[in-house]
């Protein structure tokens, strides 16, 4: 392994800035220093391989150019181009590896699900770089470093280069973007009664407990992806954020939920479930987040979709290992108060951290309980595929470590468009004005910005 020391910056934007605009460059960021308790961010960029997946198919790219075809499983894919696994001493959660996103839609390749809605995003399903050298930053010890296990000859050859790239001014560059349009939801209030009505008839009817149900908003878009990025960090900060440059478009994502981690065998989960608006005077802003957490709609609502992980986890965990040391806590973000339970377990010696993202793909907080027959409900009453929406951005390490979030949160470029969703679980006892009310508060961030761009070109 390699590992040669950078500069620091607390601001980690400043280090991808160098990288923003290269083939498939990702930025993995904790929030820090908007965030105090984030630590780790990762830049990458120019992956060895490439492994994009739309339908039944998955491209593998090398960097030599050379392209294969093929239809087996794509989490399978992945796992056999990182390789074999190798030892990380250097206590660094992701020295090289895959990075990318899992979007909802591959679902389809792990349950039958209907075809009804209409899908207009061309983005793949999956979207896997293989990365040999990684920036990583740790904002707790104030450092940063170019890290590598060296898997691919050119990565010592051009080691040079990269770390006086990183020594560089970060260069600079007039970055615009333009929100040429009102932003419009693919749902009336009226449409949404009606799904919100028919969800409540299957669960009186017993076809399920809850449903995740979604709107889509969209806007008219040109300019620099990388400055939407960094307005959004100003606008929403998350703990789980990300940025992914692609040639087809790029995905903004200001998450503020983990959805799998895999460190060693040790395995945590972290559902959000129980959300209110945020006050800008503090004392109501306190009382909310009181309400939320007494709350029992929202706690039963929590407690639906930890059981459903429980579940979900002990596929590919040690029988007997699966705990919940938190149960609704309370977590606050920049417009939002959230209840967020964690789930732990210890990986079965017999799997590997794709076996368990398989395994709990798409993430069961974003579906509903039972998992298959929310999913069928949601094909049947959304009027759009989710794409990347409420699938997966992750990093899976040559090492086996894992960390991935719920793209919730999350604006996906692509052709002259912004699209963004927001939703919320709907059980027996929610309130349609209240539930269609969440939609907006959870995409507060984005519509913020969103009409800030607007009003540049007014």
């Amino acid at each position: 392994m390699k590992l040669s020391e950078l500069p620091y910056h607390r601001d980690s934007s400043l280090l991808f800035e160098r990288v923003a605009d290269q083939h498939w460059s990702m930025f993995i960021d904790s929030g820090y220093p908007r965030i105090d308790t984030g630590r780790y961010d990762i830049i990458v960029a120019n992956p060895e391989i490439t492994l994009e997946t739309t339908g039944e198919n998955t491209i593998i790219t090398f960097v030599s150019g050379k392209e294969l075809k093929s239809q087996d499983d794509p989490f399978r894919l992945v796992k056999q181009y990182l390789g074999k696994h190798e030892s990380n001493l250097s206590g660094l959660p992701f020295c090289g590896g895959a990075i990318g996103y899992f979007a909802y839609d591959l679902g389809r390749r792990v349950e039958n699900l209907p075809e009804l809605c209409q899908q207009d995003i061309d983005l793949p399903d999956m979207a896997i770089g293989i990365y040999d050298w990684v920036v990583i930053v740790d904002h707790h010890q104030r450092r940063s470093c170019l890290a590598s296990f060296c898997r691919f000859q050119n990565t010592s050859e051009k080691w040079s280069d990269l770390i006086e790239l990183f020594h560089q001014q970060a260069p600079v560059k007039e970055r615009q973007y333009q929100i040429n349009s009102s932003i419009q939801s693919n749902m009336s209030k009226e449409q949404y009664t009606d799904a919100f009505t028919k969800i409540k008839n299957y669960i009186l009817e017993g076809d399920c407990y809850q449903v995740n149900l979604a709107q889509r908003f969209q806007t008219d878009f040109n300019g620099d992806c990388w400055q939407v990025y960094r307005d959004l960090r100003e606008f929403n900060p998350a703990p789980y954020a990300s940025y992914i440059n692609m040639p087809q478009g790029a995905v903004i994502s200001s998450s503020p939920e983990r959805f799998l981690k895999v460190t060693g065998n040790q395995v945590e989960t972290k559902p959000i479930k129980g959300t209110v608006h945020r006050s800008k005077f503090a004392y109501e802003d306190k009382a909310l987040a009181g309400l939320l957490l007494e709350s029992e709609k929202d706690r039963a609502e929590n407690i639906m979709i930890v059981d459903l992980l429980r579940n979900d986890i002990s596929k590919t965990c040690q029988p007997g290992s699966v705990k919940v040391p938190k149960l609704f806590a309370l977590e606050t973000y920049a417009t939002v108060h959230h209840l967020v339970s964690t789930i732990t377990g210890k990986l079965s010696e017999h799997y590997h951290a794709l076996d368990l993202l398989r395994g709990c793909f798409p993430g069961g907080s974003i579906t509903g309980a039972p998992k298959l027959r929310s999913m069928e409900i949601i094909e049947e009453l959304e009027p759009h595929r989710r794409s990347i929406y409420c699938g997966s951005i992750a990093y899976i390490g040559f090492d086996g470590n894992m960390d991935s979030n719920i793209c919730i949160r999350t604006i996906i470029q692509c052709d002259k468009n912004l699209y963004f969703y927001a939703g919320g679980g709907l059980t027996w006892y929610s309130d349609v004005n209240k539930e269609y009310q969440e939609c907006f508060d959870k995409a507060a961030g984005i519509i913020k910005l969103c009409q800030a761009g607007r009003k540049e070109v007014s």
